[in-house]
């Protein structure tokens, strides 16, 4: 029992971080109908940014200050630059576009960064609490990555709901000409999207650090995981991206556990197939016909 709780608790902390990643590929697909395959990049550029900040004697919240700040600016560029061009295209060359992009980063951080893996450290203790005798392998930094996570679920459901920015961004991004005809300027939302989307693949990126190397290529399996949890929770629906997250992370907990850690993907590929045969458009995605 004391086993089946520890693998719990250690799967929500990860799926806690696939919710996050999952959320900023919603995100960019709700507002261009694009998956971004570049985010792993991205968001190992940011984490990268923050890691020289501490390596300079910056503290945990400025470093995470600038990942934030690095993720919004990133984010910005790379749909004005690179998405704005080939948006209107082949759905196939925003997936080329976004492929390449993710090579660009990876080499460009192993300039700047440096291709040796290093280690980040968390924002609070990684030791578990001990709870009748019994130390569980869940501690107060896990409890920091739940909440951050859960936050920025809260945080987003409000500004897609309760304010005109929200507003202003699903009418540009379900129906752009009718949101112009109201003089809703389409192009900036969908600049503000992709930067929130970076935004919250940057606190990604950090919350994933202290429990892996940082490297040019560290967050491919992240990107992946977040990317699966995404599809099962539905590409629409970022409550979805959240509970397929948690429901990925606790399933690859137990695989990992149980069966031992070779086949933790084969394990993420057997769900996401169970899931799309039931549901083929996710578990809270919606029957509408989409670009891929």
């Amino acid at each position: 029992m004391g086993r089946f709780l520890d693998l719990t608790l250690s799967g929500l902390t990860s799926g806690a971080v696939y919710a996050a990643v999952a959320l900023a590929l919603v995100l960019i697909w709700r507002s261009t109908r694009i998956v971004n395959f570049a985010q792993g990049g991205m968001l190992m550029v940011t984490t990268s940014l923050a890691g020289t900040v501490l390596g300079h004697g910056g503290s945990y919240w400025l470093a995470l200050a600038v990942a934030v700040a690095g993720g919004l600016v990133l984010g910005a560029v790379v749909e004005r630059v690179l998405v704005r061009p080939v948006e209107k295209r082949s759905p196939l060359d925003a997936v080329v576009v976004t492929f390449g992009l993710l090579v660009l980063l990876q080499g460009l951080a192993g300039m700047l960064f440096g291709g040796t893996p290093r280690s980040y450290p968390p924002a609070f203790s990684i030791a578990g609490f001990r709870v009748a005798g019994h130390q569980l392998l869940f501690s107060p930094n896990d409890v920091w990555v739940i909440l951050v996570v859960l936050g920025i679920m809260a945080a987003l459901a409000l500004v897609f709901r309760h304010t005109s920015l929200g507003l202003k961004m699903r009418a540009a991004a379900f129906a752009p000409e009718v949101a112009r005809l109201l003089g809703v300027r389409v192009g900036r939302m969908l600049t503000v999207g992709w930067a929130l989307a970076a935004v919250v693949g940057a606190v990604a990126g950090v919350l994933i650090a202290p429990s892996t190397f940082v490297s040019p290529t560290a967050f491919d399996a992240t990107l992946v995981f977040g990317f699966t949890a995404a599809v099962i929770g539905g590409l629409d629906s970022p409550p979805g991206a959240v509970i397929g997250g948690l429901f990925l992370g606790l399933v690859l907990g137990y695989v990992s556990g149980y069966f031992g850690s070779d086949i933790v993907t084969l394990g993420a590929l057997v769900v996401l197939i169970v899931v799309l045969m039931v549901r083929p458009n996710g578990l809270f995605g919606h029957g509408v016909r989409r670009r891929v």
